[in-house]
């Protein structure tokens, strides 16, 4: 599983890079996790506010900071 967090480095980004750590950890699953901070990389997923969660190529959310039960049911849904 591949999973980024897209963000420029804002609080909410960063935090959502935790929460998202903390699911993964806690579902005791293997994906990779990666931060994207390029704001031209990140307009390619066609987002318009971050944060952003990219699941295996798919955008799951943007624009808030979930809950880490929120993650870890996007990242099920996502399996």
């Amino acid at each position: 599983m591949n999973i980024k967090v897209l963000g420029t480095g804002c609080p909410k980004c960063k935090a959502l890079e935790r929460k998202t750590r903390e699911a993964v950890a806690e579902l005791d699953i293997d994906a990779e996790i990666s931060k994207v901070e390029d704001i031209m990389k990140i307009m390619e997923y066609g987002i318009l506010h971050t944060p952003g969660l990219v699941i295996n190529e798919k955008v799951v959310m943007s624009g808030r900071l979930p809950t880490t039960d929120e993650i870890k049911k996007l990242i099920n849904q996502n399996l």
